[in-house]
């Protein structure tokens, strides 16, 4: 079983993000779930998603723990979250930031696997907004081998439309091309 936890602002689209990796899988024939973490917040505060997918019936009801890919939404909550707690020994952080690899790692001094990608700047240039979510989806699907970049465009076109689904396709496909993954 794959586990994502993803973490984001309220607004940033987290939860959709989690979404759309489950229905994609499910349309690749895996089981899959998503499911948000928040309380009264409101826009702009600290939101958890989760993600889990696997080729058997899943069972867990609870939230990740231990994930085995953590997504940053905002480099802003780097420094008010733990990103890689529970992480597994073999986990992926998957980063949007403007800073480069080595400014990250200089900063936070990670011990896992970190990709890193500017999802603004991808968002801002395709979708004409800084809504990072369904961008920062490529960089996940590179980073984990989960699914393939076509798998996405069904959830997409259904969830956004024809020209928004397409729009949100070329911010994932530049995102995937645009990761920067490094042990």
């Amino acid at each position: 079983m794959l586990e994502i936890r993803l973490h984001g602002r309220g607004g940033q689209g987290a939860v959709t993000s989690a979404e759309l990796i489950a229905v994609a899988a499910i349309g690749r024939g895996m089981y899959a779930q998503a499911f948000p973490s928040f309380g009264p917040e409101r826009r702009g505060a600290p939101v958890v998603a989760f993600c889990r997918v696997d080729d058997k019936r899943i069972l867990a009801r609870a939230k990740v723990y231990e994930p085995d890919v953590v997504v940053i939404l905002d480099s802003g909550l780097l420094t008010l979250i733990d990103p890689v707690e529970g992480l597994k020994p073999n986990g992926i952080l998957v980063i949007n930031t403007r800073k480069s690899y080595e400014e990250i790692m200089d900063s936070c001094r990670f011990s896992c696997r970190v990709g890193i990608v500017n999802a603004d700047q991808i968002a801002q240039e395709e979708l004409g907004r800084v809504i990072v979510n369904t961008t920062m989806l490529g960089a996940v699907i590179k980073a984990t081998g989960l699914l393939e970049v076509e798998d996405m465009r069904g959830p997409m076109l259904e969830r956004f439309g024809p020209k928004l689904g397409e729009k949100n396709m070329r911010a994932l496909e530049r995102a995937y091309d645009e990761l920067e993954l490094k042990e």
